[in-house]
């Protein structure tokens, strides 16, 4: 009965079919293949962050203990004081580091070559930072 039905002149062949079946498998592949490159084709538009916005970006603090003469209690308590990255201490005045050990009865630290200390390493001059280090005992000009 298959084979009588098969067999008849208006019926179409099975390998038609079959063709068929494949073209249509092609074709969506060829459009889904399409779709997704077009979509990693469209350049992304640049965002703008007005100057401001960077400004009030909370700041990734440094390991201060880099400057000889800080320990893990004065990075501490510079911490607190608000002085956590290197361009910090090295704009923070003597006098107000004098001040926040003093107030934390600190006062045998010298804090008087961390600002220069901390601007040669916020600025990445990693070699004169070690030779000034050398010339310091304890954070200390001698």
């Amino acid at each position: 009965m298959i084979n009588n039905i098969l067999s008849q002149s208006n019926a179409s062949p099975w390998w038609l079919w079959l063709i068929i079946i494949v073209l249509i498998i092609i074709l969506l592949f060829l459009i889904w293949w399409w779709l997704g490159r077009s979509k990693a084709e469209i350049p992304e538009t640049p965002v703008e962050v007005p100057a401001r916005a960077l400004e009030e970006l909370p700041l990734v603090p440094d390991n201060l203990e880099i400057v000889e003469g800080i320990g893990p209690k004065i990075a501490g308590l510079l911490k607190d004081a608000g002085i956590t990255t290197f361009k910090q201490l090295a704009e923070t005045d003597v006098s107000r580091l004098e001040k926040i050990l003093d107030e934390a009865n600190l006062r045998i630290a010298d804090p008087a070559s961390w600002p220069e200390q901390a601007g040669l390493a916020a600025a990445g001059k990693m070699d004169e930072l070690k030779a000034l280090q050398d010339a310091l005992k304890g954070g200390r000009k001698v």
